[in-house]
């Protein structure tokens, strides 16, 4: 008998109402493809719990915000760490999957990202701008965004959120990384459309950038993508390192880049059942 192959368990919030975008559309196609090599069922986030333990791994991909559905999510991110579920992006992300606090850490490092602060009393470490950003700490896809002046700061600075200067970029720019091979890079040239994505070739500078932030986060599989904008010295800053369940704007790729992309992405997956789910 042949031997059995892996059975995934592959979440997706197919009917998530994306901005600018059909995510379904990206997770009809990866499905698609990694059924030659995998046993595969798709759920949606809220059921993820109740069906993991039928599966040899979980891949958490296009789920939509945890925020509306924290109570599951938690559940969820709870019972596969005490079970040792394997679920890829592992559990283990520094960036996004732990929310936010790694803008203010790395701000407050000195490393290129847009100087962030989440409290009155560091206010003064921002630079002066005409105009701020202020974002729930538990935001995300720019939910609760606003932009406000600087002699609003002191009253919404309250620890609950982000503060940052809104920083007049010339574009931005992902890269998109399997474990830790560099896979594609696009990017929006106007800021007004920024799902209006072209790909991006990333000069070696650029890739060095990008590459600090995925070594920062450790993890030795999963797919992350770094997000940056070309601030108006001419350098990056990061903006996001999305690590949980990143949209991977496959749709903007040629068939080449694409199809790459899919045959990283089931090797990794290979890879990471073959290393027993070790995250780092």
């Amino acid at each position: 008998m042949a031997d059995a192959r892996p059975r995934i368990l592959y979440v997706s919030d197919l009917a998530y109402p994306a901005r600018g975008r059909r995510y379904c559309d990206e997770d009809i196609l990866l499905t698609s493809r990694l059924r030659a090599g995998f046993d595969l069922a798709l759920c949606h986030p809220r059921d993820a719990a109740a069906l993991m333990d039928a599966f040899d791994a979980v891949v958490v991909r296009n789920s939509g915000p945890v925020l509306g559905y924290r109570a599951e999510y938690d559940a969820f991110r709870e019972r596969a760490l005490r079970q040792g579920t394997r679920v890829y992006n592992p559990l283990t992300g520094r960036a996004d999957m732990a929310g936010k606090q790694y803008l203010l850490d790395l701000s407050a490092a000195g490393l290129p990202v847009i100087p962030t602060v989440d409290r009155a009393e560091d206010l003064h470490r921002l630079p002066e701008a005409g105009r701020y950003v202020v974002k729930p700490r538990l935001g995300a896809d720019s939910i609760g965004l606003r932009i406000v002046t600087r002699a609003e700061l002191p009253a919404l600075a309250d620890g609950t959120v982000l503060v940052q200067p809104h920083v007049d970029f010339a574009y931005e720019v992902s890269f998109c990384f399997v474990d830790d091979a560099f896979q594609y890079a696009l990017y929006a040239p106007d800021p007004a459309r920024r799902w209006e994505l072209r790909p991006y070739e990333p000069t070696v500078r650029d890739l060095e950038f990008a590459r600090r932030f995925i070594e920062w986060n450790g993890l030795r599989h999963g797919i992350q993508r770094v997000d940056a904008c070309r601030a108006p010295d001419g350098e990056l800053l990061l903006v996001e390192l999305e690590d949980l369940n990143p949209y991977l704007s496959l749709d903007a790729l040629d068939e080449d880049r694409r199809e790459a992309f899919v045959a990283a992405f089931a090797a990794s997956l290979h890879r990471f059942l073959a290393d027993g789910g070790r995250t780092n």
